[in-house]
């Protein structure tokens, strides 16, 4: 009767021992840390940044380390433009 109810309650066995409980539940704290400790690694401000600067540098510079002109060429030219404007409206309001 008593592990008729401890199986219908938790899944277990009555008979199963305390020290294999003891010993899953080390395992699910120290999985627990870990994951802490990745969630607090690429939560870190440098983390971040890191992550962010080598996003950035992989869209001006392919996996084998050559320039993407592409891309360049689309910056200069709006940077470029950006500028162009602003010469502009100081003529116009000027």
């Amino acid at each position: 009767m008593a592990q008729t109810m401890a199986d219908s309650r938790g899944g277990r066995h009555a008979a199963e021992a305390p020290d294999n409980i003891e010993r899953e539940m080390e395992a699910t704290r120290d999985r627990l840390a870990d994951t802490i400790d990745q969630l607090v690694y690429r939560a870190s401000p440098k983390t971040i940044a890191r992550r962010e600067a080598e996003s950035l540098k992989s869209y001006f510079v392919d996996a084998q380390g050559n320039a993407r002109v592409d891309n360049i060429v689309k910056v200069v030219g709006a940077v470029v433009g950006v500028v162009a404007a602003m010469v502009a409206l100081r003529k116009v309001s000027g």
